[in-house]
Order: structure tokens, then sequence, then C-alpha cells
């Protein structure tokens, strides 16, 4: 398969991040403020940089657990159908969690982990997605705390990637295909 050329034009710069995620956090311990401990499960690969950065910013105790769902692959579209590839090494019955994701589109991902995780019973489940594209939503579902909403670009940078590239960029960035 040949890789088509692409730019990366900047959309949302590291600074700004960390300020969104600096407001975000402070919410999150309201609405945790009772608590003992969290879990906070991070949506791998796309939510790791989030999850560092938000847990650092936290200031309160937390546990930290990942769940791996699939719905893209490669891929530029989601596939619609969920898979879990790597599940939770933890109980969460009777405990405050906090889901974890970075892009919320058609929201079949994250729909999906949250149900699968509301069968386990948790105390508190509340969830986070760094970036929102609500025009592309087909499952009626909302994170309960967004960091920033964006248009329906297909966005690459802060753990977010393009078939494995450009996790690494402190950004969020818009890809744009050249020559076409």
């Amino acid at each position: 398969m040949t890789e088509r050329p692409y730019v990366i034009d900047q959309m949302i710069s590291a600074k700004a991040i960390a300020a969104r995620i600096e407001e975000l956090c402070r919410d999150i311990r309201t609405e945790f403020s009772t608590s003992e401990k969290i879990v906070v499960v991070g949506l791998l690969r796309g939510s790791f940089v989030f999850i560092a950065d938000l847990v650092r910013e936290l200031d309160m105790s937390v546990e930290v657990d990942f769940i791996e769902a699939s719905s893209y692959g490669d891929a530029m579209e989601s596939s619609r159908e969920v898979r879990i590839l790597k599940d939770l090494r933890g109980a969460i019955e009777g405990r405050d969690v906090l889901v974890v994701e970075d892009i919320v589109d058609t929201g079949h991902t994250l729909h999906h982990v949250i149900n699968l995780l509301l069968s386990r019973n948790p105390a508190k489940l509340r969830s986070i997605a760094l970036l929102d594209k609500p025009t592309r939503r087909e499952v009626d579902f909302r994170a309960d705390w967004i960091g920033f909403e964006i248009p329906d670009e297909f966005v690459v940078g802060y753990g977010i990637d393009f078939a494995q590239r450009n996790r690494n960029l402190p950004y969020i960035g818009k890809v744009r295909f050249t020559g076409e």
C-alpha cells in the first residue's frame, strides 16, 4: 500500500491543552471530592498521553488501569464494530471510576465501553474525552467532560495516531493530504 503524502496543520497547541486539563481537573476533583481513590481507566492507545497529564494534575489518590477497544485499526473511518482487545486488570465493583478517551467520533467505542463497565457495578462512573466531534455522532452519547469540541477533521498528535504515526506530537493537528 502506497502512503498518501500529507502535512499536519496545528489545531490545538500544547499550551492550550495544558490549560484545559487544569480546568477539567478542577471539575473532576469536585465531582470525586468524597472518593478515597478513583480508578482512572484509559482507552488505549490514543488516550495514554492525555491520561499521563490528567493524573499528574489531579492531585488526588488514583489508580490507573487500561482497556483497549478497537473500531478503527489503521483506517481513517470507524468500522462501528467495537472489539475489546485488552480488558481491565482490576475489579471496579463498588469503586469510583473515570473513563478517559482521546476522541469521541461516532460514539460507538465509548458507548460500548461505558456499558461494559456499568455492568461491573462501579459506585460512580464518569467519562472524559479530550476531543469531541459531535457532527459525526451516530450513538446518543456524550462524555461527562470534553476538552475541546472540534469539526469533522482527521486529527493526530498528543497520543492520537494515523496508522501508528504522529502520536508523539505535543499538539493536536489536522491531517491534510497533499497532491490531491
